[in-house]
């Protein structure tokens, strides 16, 4: 199986990470939670995506449920070392204060390795960017939990090129933790995050990138195509923006793909995602083993220049 280096940290994945915000929100924690994940890994999966954040927009939900699930079936499997496990702070206020200042980022790192059941984050993301609080105070604090052991490397997500640029000239300057990914949301029907400046910025710099809504909260798997559809889950309403000629186009575009692949359309957006230039793995989340089957034959799909061209020239038209 292809593994591919994640920016300069020396860690590897298959161009596939799995999502884990589904894990107390669609998925319930326990059987379901643990059989997703060991099919995951039982097929070659490396990585698991979460954040303490998820999913505490479900009433009820404090968040941290996620990590606690995946925190539970690590302590079930008995060893840690052979995956891969990525989180993140700063989209959740609680001790120490909100966003990214260091008091915060030391505290939420804490809960999440407990909730986590681990003594390290291998990937830890700066959720969001926190113009209020100074980078190199930001780095400061990463730079402590790494010292400590508590976490490996460290990343950004939905970061601007700018701001990812001003804090890797801070990580040198500084002598600091530099962030060796990033995670945009990035998709057939959402490029516009990615493409252009940040996504040179992350080629010219060797950021390995990790592509969140790989398959558009499911609009990209053909599952929503009338307003009733959206009836189908509970992420349906994400469909809005979908809903219209272009996003229509695309999925017909998909649609004979598929013909002439014989693959599903969730696998043909993820290996799709996965041919970008500067792309290290999409993610994608599944709430089923079925699901989880389907997704990891993406990485055996191989489409052709020109059904590729034939992507982009919907998704760009």
């Amino acid at each position: 199986m292809e593994m591919r280096e994640i920016g300069s940290s020396g860690m590897k994945t298959p161009p596939l990470v799995l999502g884990g915000n589904v894990f107390g929100w669609t998925v319930a924690p326990g059987a379901a939670s643990f059989a997703i994940l060991d099919a995951f890994v039982d097929r070659g999966g490396a990585m698991i995506d979460t954040a303490d954040v998820y999913s505490a927009w479900i009433p009820g939900n404090k968040g941290g449920e996620s990590e606690a699930a995946i925190g539970e079936w690590l302590a079930r499997r008995g060893h840690r070392d052979d995956v891969l496990i990525a989180t993140k702070v700063g989209m959740m206020p609680g001790e120490g204060g909100e966003k990214l200042q260091p008091t915060r980022i030391a505290a939420a790192a804490d809960a999440s390795l407990a909730r986590l059941g681990t003594d390290y984050i291998d990937l830890y993301y700066a959720h969001q960017d926190d113009p209020e609080t100074p980078i190199d105070e930001v780095l400061g604090a990463f730079d402590a939990l790494v010292n400590a052991g508590k976490v490996r490397h460290i990343a950004a997500s939905n970061f601007t090129a700018g701001r990812l640029a001003e804090a890797l000239d801070a990580s040198v300057a500084k002598r600091l933790p530099a962030y060796c990914a990033l995670q945009p949301e990035f998709n057939l029907v959402s490029r516009a995050k990615f493409e252009g400046d940040l996504q040179r910025l992350c080629i010219d710099r060797g950021i390995g990138v990790l592509p969140y809504f790989g398959l558009a909260s499911g609009f990209l798997t053909g599952k929503y195509r009338r307003e009733a559809d959206k009836a189908k889950s509970a992420r349906g309403f994400r469909m809005e923006g979908y809903f219209d000629a272009r996003g229509f186009a695309i999925l017909a575009a998909m649609d004979t793909v598929a013909a002439e692949t014989g693959a599903t359309l969730a696998q043909i957006a993820l290996a799709w995602n996965a041919a970008q230039p500067g792309v290290t793995a999409p993610i994608a989340s599944a709430t089923s083993v079925a699901q989880v089957e389907e997704l990891m034959g993406a990485l055996e799909l191989e489409m052709s220049e020109g059904q590729l061209a034939r992507l982009d020239g919907a998704s760009t038209g």
